[in-house]
């Protein structure tokens, strides 16, 4: 009763498309009944194709006791070698060995019973006993064969078809040999929900041509066509294969003809098992990332190899990404510090898994507590100190500016003190575009940072070579606006962005980061280096963009709305500053920054005034004195414009 009423709630209502898994397997007698009947058309057409052979036969087309005792005994066989009991659209080669044997027992059988009976009583049942039992024996098989091949062979079909209903029918991008390689994976591969059905190209010299029996489309004829006519409903792009542009060429189109994007991933992973899991939808990243950097560089890795690493804010985007990589030169110790508890756990379960011979110390501190940081460089004599702990939120920091001084200047200042103090050798300070012409607090405090490291550098008796690294936005970091929008995405929208005019650059955190060690080698101490960012992206063309890949149309499923510049927000970051000159070095992405300099005795009296400030005043004079060290720091959209008449 279940069952029938599962089944008439799939059929009225509204559901047409039957799984296979709702046909029942047909009870055993009926399979019986219908073998019976299957083997009664068997002995018929034997005793015709007999009379064909010998017309002077004395046929029993109306001898019924014959009829009845060749199905008896083929009825006899099947049940003792149960060719019925098997499923058949499963049937296998040990079902069709039932059949031989029941065939074969049963025509032996009958034969048996006829010579005995002409033996008895003189008389014969055939004229022809051994052609009519041959042809009954092989005519019996056959048919039983061929009905269970058939029933197999058409829940096959019915399958398959129901299968390739269900896939996304695919053009795969590129007539290449890694194009093909996909498309023959995914082809070979029954249980991917996607059924190609040809390839894309911009070539023109293609259009007859076939590859793997599948058509080629051309550009053109995506352009003139939309998806309902193509019978589309999605691109594999084979990301490897092309340069940034023209994969953003491509999506466009795509995008406007609203067809999916999935990217194939690398060729290592190219075997079955892993492309169930490896086809994905094409996110953001992949249209914003740069072609991967690999560190190359001996003098990376030697600066590295079995010595004693610091890296603060070890739990953060770019702090964890620096102790991955990092851990792979097999360094002596790792020290990773935090305050944040949680992910500092997480970054340390990470890492014991990842790399259970490298030696990691896990410590849980405050980097603007001195006696702390003190006792740490006492007991560890650094090679490195890679100082990324910060507060980063413009808007949060702008609300609490004296949390900035504490950790963003007093941190840092601790930090670079006992690092020069106890002969570290490197100090690699992780800064921010919005250090440059600040219009909020988060970026003059980074500055005021910069400036003191870079003046420390110069005092008598100084070994540390203190080296800044200043870039931009990096793509998933905590707090970051695509996993933001994301989330907003999945909630069904709208999408918040501040100013429709509003620009960003974006860089990966794991080339960021590989950035970052590259300047920290190379690096002779005092600089600041600054990272090729690439191009500016505007932030609405992202959101759409996202919307899109997302599979929903901008302004129409997904809304966005503008909410107005944050406090201290501003519309476009720079990385170098109106009196700056940069100078190239020998890595095509990384120049040094000639920015205006302190004295080192300068800076150090604004840095304890401002920190004690920060410990007993309001928020209005912590501002103030801000303003006073970094002298282009205007505020925008912020409470502290008044600050600037």
């Amino acid at each position: 009763m279940n069952y029938r009423k599962n089944l008439n709630n799939r059929i009225y209502g509204g559901d047409n498309m039957m799984s296979l898994s709702d046909v029942r397997y047909l009870p055993r007698w009926i399979i019986l009944v219908i073998d019976i009947v299957l083997i009664f058309l068997a002995t018929y057409f034997s005793t015709y194709i007999i009379e064909r052979i010998n017309y002077n036969t004395k046929l029993f087309y109306d001898d019924i006791p014959m009829y009845a005792l060749i199905l008896i005994a083929n009825v006899l066989f099947m049940f003792i070698f149960k060719t019925f009991a098997g499923i058949i659209r499963h049937s296998t080669f040990i079902d069709l060995f039932k059949i031989v044997l029941s065939t074969f027992c049963s025509t032996l059988l009958v034969t048996g019973i006829s010579y005995s009976y002409f033996v008895f009583s003189g008389f014969k049942m055939l004229s022809a006993h051994i052609p009519f039992f041959v042809i009954l024996f092989a005519t019996s098989f056959m048919i039983l064969f061929l009905f269970r091949l058939f029933v197999k062979e058409f829940f096959h079909s019915v399958r398959e078809f129901r299968r390739s209903t269900l896939k996304k029918r695919i053009l795969v991008l590129g007539i290449d040999e890694t194009s093909v390689a996909f498309a023959r994976a995914i082809l070979d591969n029954a249980n991917l929900p996607y059924q190609v059905v040809g390839f894309l190209t911009q070539r023109y010299d293609s259009k007859r041509a076939k590859l793997l029996g599948k058509p080629i489309y051309t550009k053109e004829k995506i352009e003139k066509y939309d998806k309902v006519y193509l019978a589309l409903d999605g691109v594999l792009i084979v990301k490897e294969a092309m340069t940034k542009e023209e994969m953003n060429s491509w999506v466009n189109l795509f995008l406007e003809k609203d067809l999916e994007v999935f990217k194939a991933p690398s060729l290592q992973k190219l075997r079955d098992s892993d492309l169930m899991g490896s086809i994905r939808n094409l996110q953001i990243e992949d249209l914003l990332n740069r072609k991967p950097i690999k560190i190359e560089n001996d003098d990376v890795k030697k600066r590295h190899h079995n010595k004693i690493i610091l890296i603060t804010g070890g739990a953060g985007s770019i702090g964890s990404e620096i102790v991955r990589q990092v851990a792979q030169f097999n360094p002596a110790l790792i020290v990773v510090l935090d305050q944040a508890e949680t992910p500092m756990y997480e970054i340390e379960m990470e890492m014991r898994e990842k790399f259970p011979h490298i030696s990691f110390k896990f410590v849980l501190a405050d980097i603007s507590c001195d006696e702390r940081m003190e006792k740490l460089f006492q007991q560890f004599k650094f090679s490195m100190v890679y100082h990324a702990a910060a507060y980063k939120h413009v808007p949060l920091i702008e609300e609490n500016p004296h949390e900035a001084i504490l950790v963003n200047i007093a941190g840092t200042k601790n930090l670079a003190t006992l690092a020069s103090k106890y002969g570290v050798n490197r100090f690699v300070m992780i800064s921010t575009d919005k250090a440059v012409k600040p219009t909020n607090v988060m970026g003059a405090s980074k500055r005021v940072a910069e400036l003191f490291v870079q003046a420390l550098q110069n005092c008598e008796g100084n070994s540390t070579k203190f080296i800044t690294t200043r870039f931009g936005n990096v793509l998933g970091s905590n707090g970051s606006v695509i996993p933001h929008f994301k989330r907003q995405i999945e909630a069904g929208g709208p999408l918040t962005i501040t100013h429709p005019d509003i620009v960003r650059y974006f860089m990966t955190i794991s080339e960021a980061c590989e950035l970052v060690l590259e300047a920290g080698t190379m690096g002779k101490g005092g600089e600041i280096f600054v990272f090729d960012m690439g191009e500016p992206v505007k932030i609405i063309d992202l959101a759409r963009r996202m919307i899109k890949l997302s599979g929903f149309e901008p302004d129409v499923e997904i809304k966005i709305i503008f909410t107005g510049l944050r406090p201290g927000e501003k519309l476009y970051e720079e990385l170098l500053s109106d009196d700056a000159t940069t100078m190239a070095t020998h890595h095509e992405k990384i120049m040094i920054s000639k920015d205006p300099l302190m004295k080192f005795d300068e800076i150090d009296h604004y840095t304890n005034n401002i920190i004690a400030v920060a410990l007993n005043s309001e928020k209005i004079e912590v501002v103030q004195l801000l303003k006073d060290i970094v002298v282009d720091f205007k505020s925008n959209n912020s409470i502290y414009e008044v600050l600037d008449k």
